[in-house]
């Protein structure tokens, strides 16, 4: 049968097979947090600010194209630099689960191999390691804030399940890539191409209201909404209504279409390195 597989003398669904990964992955948290923590770090490994060189370059790359582009595009600095600043951590963190997703499998090849754990908890390995990255990069804002006196108050909190929304598609997009980046190798450069596309295409160093009457279009562009969630909060607004049900269809839309995928493939993926 297609659909089952034989398990000494009863039968396993495929559908079982799949939730009993991802659940298991979620119980092995321990394994894939500690392998997150040594993921960063062997990345900095005799470095003496470690993880701080990323937020030290990013500060450097987020004050030069702040004072540039508030020049270019007319901006007030204190309102655009915040709103850049915001965008291009958040953007980081969502592009970087995308591109690292692509090799998720690819990269921990041996240990899949010889090492029986769930195939989640690479992808959730993954997920936490670029949180991480970003509560380290945080500190570009905070002090972005600081500087400005942006105090964003009680509004601050939506930004707690903005990121916990993003993070979750993070998981359904980290596992359907990795998925397809297996069987099909020239799917990471696309995957990389189209990235660099849709940052340009999003509001990360630009802002809706640039667009004039056309501003209505942003806001059907899943990425701006998952930005929104995250970054109008830390700006003191709410995020835009239609925002979140953009966010909520993408989620349930995205883990239905990876649920079905990895319940289909789940098996071959170790063929496939």
């Amino acid at each position: 049968m297609a659909n089952v597989l034989e398990i000494g003398p009863g039968r396993v669904s495929l559908s079982s097979l799949a939730i009993r990964d991802l659940i298991g992955g979620i119980r092995c948290w321990p394994l894939w947090f500690i392998m997150g923590w040594q993921d960063i770090k062997q990345r900095y490994r005799r470095s003496t600010l470690g993880p701080f060189w990323l937020t030290l370059s990013m500060a450097v790359l987020i004050a030069s194209l702040g004072v540039l582009y508030a020049k270019l595009f007319k901006m007030d600095i204190v309102n655009f630099l915040p709103f850049l600043c915001l965008g291009m951590l958040i953007w980081n963190l969502i592009s970087t689960i995308l591109t690292e997703g692509c090799t998720a499998f690819m990269v921990e090849e041996r240990l899949i191999k010889q090492v029986r754990t769930p195939l989640s908890v690479h992808i959730y390995r993954l997920v936490w390691r670029n949180l991480i990255i970003f509560a380290h990069n945080v500190i570009v804002y905070v002090g972005v804030a600081v500087f400005f006196g942006l105090w964003p108050g009680i509004k601050a909190l939506l930004f707690i399940p903005g990121l916990a929304v993003v993070l979750l598609n993070g998981g359904w997009a980290a596992l359907l890539l990795a998925v397809i980046c297996t069987r099909f190798r020239d799917v990471p450069q696309i995957v990389q191409s189209l990235v660099q596309v849709a940052f340009f295409l999003t509001p990360v160093i630009w802002m809706p209201k640039l667009l004039g009457e056309q501003a209505w279009m942003v806001q059907w562009n899943p990425f701006f909404a998952f930005l929104d969630v995250m970054r109008a909060p830390l700006l003191g607004r709410y995020p835009e209504p239609f925002s979140w049900i953009m966010v909520l269809l993408v989620t349930a839309v995205g883990w239905a279409v990876t649920f079905a995928v990895f319940r289909r493939f789940r098996s071959r993926i170790a063929y496939w390195l």
